[in-house]
């Protein structure tokens, strides 16, 4: 082995368990010095259960941990103790003090002193002019943290880090909310950081800054180890392959419901359309009666290109219309107000009350949609309860049961009558079937095919290839925050993949 090719951190059948669920079985992870390493996978494939595991943010169940110059594995018990080992972690939203100067962030807990044991302040502009200075970064020290921007923010914690002698950065999605310009100066520094011996970790969902900036790649999958790659042996058909689990060359054709028969004309014609740092203008048009479907890895922008439409995002360029008439849609309740409704791809933190019964959650959006002065008569509220309930098949001991005492399948059920209790002429379903169990997954699919063939349109994202494929008439694909392409007609999961994949060979 080449000194360039030094390991730095070995980890060895990592294994970490939280009530009910096995976040990681038996993970290995190798980094060399100098090399950038792609971690990747799909969300809950746990990345950051690994990092947190290196950190010590998590005290990990099982498995070994060795960094290169200190005896023995080790164990992390915190964030502080991984950084004196030389591990050190940039998260995208910088953890630094912006009221300070950028010399007091760079220097915090490890002030120079002077003579009389004092914080010696000119040694630590002088020292942070120099250490800014080092990393191509033209500016003041003594000015604000909060004066300069995001990519800078992250170049100054990066450079704290290396002047702490961190042998392994971890770089945590430091590019989500960068323009293109930022990412090109943070890869300038990253490569410049690896040539100085530096082993670096990349989590990211980027596709093309992965294959831009990174020698090598390990996969996860549901808490296991896909597999480590050289970056050269591994095209992006194929990455895309071991994050989903397809074994690309053994592919069966889904035939999509045929969409001629469509029974009206345009409901949703979307025109330059964007939001500033999470989706790009795209272009999207549904008719009454299509599923059209919104496809491409975690973090490509399908959940962002629908709050831009449904105004949970307000879209910041662009025109929208709603069967063929301008509208203007600046927050939820205006697109309520127009006949749609959105179930969010987070239900926890977004679509359910817990604290409130199966009855109150379901009526929720009509009421909002009426007024809080103009309440539902409680008979109403329980009609409709009921017959929802009986409808979606919800399993509940009664209309009054807490929500927070149903199952997850069951739960995304009263979210769903949620929305068509409001008989929405537009839904957009986020993510409806994920975490559900097989046979909830099938009523929700039948569903959204039954709710089309009755005239309503509706936007569907989902993260496995094979619903999309049942349920949807047409496909646009995203990535990087983009609306790249649509796919229609002949459909399969290798047509999918492929687009996702921006056309490269497998």
């Amino acid at each position: 082995m080449t000194m360039d090719e030094k390991v730095v951190l070995t980890m060895r059948g990592i294994t970490m368990t939280f009530p009910g669920v096995r976040a990681l079985d038996n993970v290995d992870f190798t980094l060399r010095k100098g090399e950038i390493h792609a971690l990747m996978g799909e969300n809950g494939a746990g990345k950051s259960t690994l990092i947190k595991c290196l950190t010590g943010v998590h005290d990990f169940d099982q498995g070994e941990i060795r960094v290169d110059g200190i005896n023995g594995p080790i164990r992390n018990h915190s964030t502080m103790e991984a950084q004196k080992r030389g591990i050190s972690t940039v998260y995208q939203e910088v953890n630094l003090c912006p009221n300070l100067s950028v010399a007091e962030n760079l220097f915090i807990s490890r002030e120079p002193l002077n003579k009389a044991h004092m914080i010696d302040r000119k040694a630590i502009v002088k020292r942070a002019q120099k250490l800014v200075d080092g990393f191509d970064m033209n500016i003041d020290v003594q000015r604000s943290l909060g004066d300069f921007s995001l990519a800078l923010q992250q170049m100054i914690a990066i450079a704290r880090a290396v002047d702490m002698e961190c042998k392994i950065l971890i770089l945590d999605e430091p590019t989500s909310s960068l323009d293109d310009n930022e990412v090109t100066k943070l890869f300038t520094l990253m490569r410049k950081l690896r040539n100085n011996g530096v082993g670096i970790i990349f989590v990211t969902h980027f596709l093309e800054q992965v294959y831009e900036v990174c020698d090598r790649i390990t996969v996860l999958r549901n808490g296991q180890l896909v597999g480590e790659y050289p970056i050269t042996a591994l095209p992006r058909m194929r990455l895309i392959a071991a994050m989903m689990g397809k074994d690309i060359d053994d592919l069966a054709k889904i035939k999509p419901e045929n969409c001629d028969n469509l029974c009206g004309g345009m409901f949703i014609d979307a025109k330059g359309l964007s939001h500033v740092g999470k989706i790009k203008p795209f272009d999207l048009d549904i008719h009454v009666g299509e599923v059209v479907g919104l496809t491409g890895l975690l973090g490509s922008g399908r959940s962002e290109l629908a709050r831009a439409i449904y105004g949970a995002d307000r879209a910041q360029t662009g025109t929208l219309k709603v069967k063929d008439k301008l509208v203007h849609i600046s927050q939820p309740i205006d697109a309520m107000k127009l006949g749609m409704g959105m179930l969010p791809d987070d239900r926890k933190a977004e679509g359910i009350i817990d604290e409130l019964s199966v009855r109150e959650n379901i009526v929720l959006a009509m009421q909002a949609h009426r007024g809080m002065l103009k309440l539902l008569p409680m008979k109403e509220q329980c009609d409709i309860a009921d017959k929802y309930i009986a409808l979606l098949g919800i399993k509940t001991p009664s209309r009054e049961t807490p929500l927070k005492q149903l199952s997850g399948g069951n739960q995304q059920k009263v979210i769903i009558a949620r929305w068509l209790a409001t008989d929405p002429d537009f839904l957009i379903l986020d993510e409806p079937t994920r975490g559900i169990d097989i046979g909830t997954k099938t009523e929700i699919q039948k569903l959204i095919i039954q709710l089309a063939g009755e005239g309503k349109s509706i936007l569907f994202i989902s993260s496995e290839i094979e619903e999309m494929l049942r349920t949807c008439n047409r496909l646009a694909v995203l990535r990087d925050g983009e609306k790249v392409g649509e796919i229609s007609g002949d459909m399969s999961q290798e047509s999918v993949m492929h687009a996702i994949a921006g056309g490269e060979n497998a």
